[in-house]
């Protein structure tokens, strides 16, 4: 499968929360630590060398790699040209970039603990897919450009979208509520994200709210069984209040969702403002972003209690409104 490179988290959030039954355990319980390529590290010792190309080790350590980041970052595919490599060293060199590289090297210097954590999580996805491919896991500085990369075999996180919401650069970039998500806890949880939605892609109608719900709630219900010491709140990108908002509300929101017909009715814009991770003034005042994901989690949840149905069966049925009407989902 020839897998598109992904960009996300800034326009779109890509979780929510739910109940946290059905956990899965591993099989293995000493997974081994992920080892991440530090793709970051030996291209900022290449930028500071002032080198004036790249050596072959480095070219050939990172062919995969520079691959992507040459489609993600540049648009380009010719990346053993000397044009690409001048690019390269230029976009890299400009100073504000160039601190920021400097901030997020410190930041994630040492990465023992989440290498641990994902080998935590992709052991539980090898165990629930075991025919499924494992990627290797590299870590890039793209500027706030391309957050995630994802090629055939090959899975890259921007670590400078994750320096945490205090961190004085963001404050000139995004908003609060973008912010509240650019932690280091969600680091672990986005590089599964990726891999998941690059091998199950939506095959739906992004029109019709529901069919969109139900594919982003099954990716949001396999991650969260990978992951399972993760807060379903910090999943989400959420605060407490936003979270416990979505619980009070659960009826209210479900009710104002098949009042007003969005449910089916096909409308790009209007679904869109589910998947938005802007609060959602449309439905209230107060409520949080992503309210489509996070609805779209309940529903998968109660399926799969409902059914026990295995997650290699939710995750290749294409039958959204079954799952729906499966799950007797009607919060009050």
């Amino acid at each position: 499968m020839n897998k598109r490179i992904i960009q996300a988290l800034v326009a779109v959030c890509l979780f929510a929360g739910c109940n946290r039954s059905a956990t899965v355990k591993s099989e293995n319980n000493t997974a081994r630590p992920m080892h991440i390529h530090r793709f970051d590290k030996d291209l900022f010792r290449l930028i500071s060398s002032n080198a004036p190309e790249p050596d072959e080790r480095f070219t050939a350590e990172y062919a995969a790699m520079l691959k992507v980041v040459g489609l993600g970052i540049f648009k380009r595919q010719d990346t053993q040209t000397a044009d690409f490599y001048d690019r390269l060293f230029n976009y890299y060199s400009e100073p504000a970039l160039y601190n920021l590289y400097e901030d997020a090297l410190s930041k994630y210097d040492r990465i023992e603990s989440l290498e641990a954590e994902l080998g935590e999580g992709f052991a539980r996805l090898h165990d629930v897919f075991p025919t499924m491919q494992i990627p290797a896991v590299y870590m890039h500085v793209s500027g706030f450009g391309q957050n995630l990369l994802v090629d055939d075999s090959l899975l890259s996180l921007s670590i400078d979208k994750y320096m945490g919401e205090d961190y004085p650069l963001y404050q000139n970039f995004f908003y609060p509520y973008q912010r509240q998500r650019m932690k280091p806890e969600n680091v672990a949880a986005d590089y599964l994200t990726a891999w998941l939605l690059s091998e199950y892609p939506f095959r739906g109608n992004d029109r019709v709210l529901l069919e969109r719900m139900i594919y982003e709630g099954k990716i949001k219900f396999a991650v969260s069984r990978m992951l399972p010491h993760v807060a379903p709140e910090t999943l989400m990108g959420y605060t407490a209040d936003d979270f416990r908002w979505c619980k009070r509300n659960e009826g209210e929101l479900w009710r104002l969702i098949i009042e007003r017909k969005h449910l089916y009715t096909p409308d790009h814009v209007t679904v869109m403002k589910y998947f938005s991770d802007a609060p959602s003034t449309f439905i209230s005042d107060d409520a949080p972003g992503c309210l489509g994901i996070w609805t779209g989690w309940q529903i998968v949840s109660r399926y799969m209690e409902k059914t026990k149905a295995s997650i290699p069966e939710l995750m290749n049925s294409s039958d959204f409104q079954d799952i729906l009407t499966k799950s007797k989902y009607r919060p009050k």
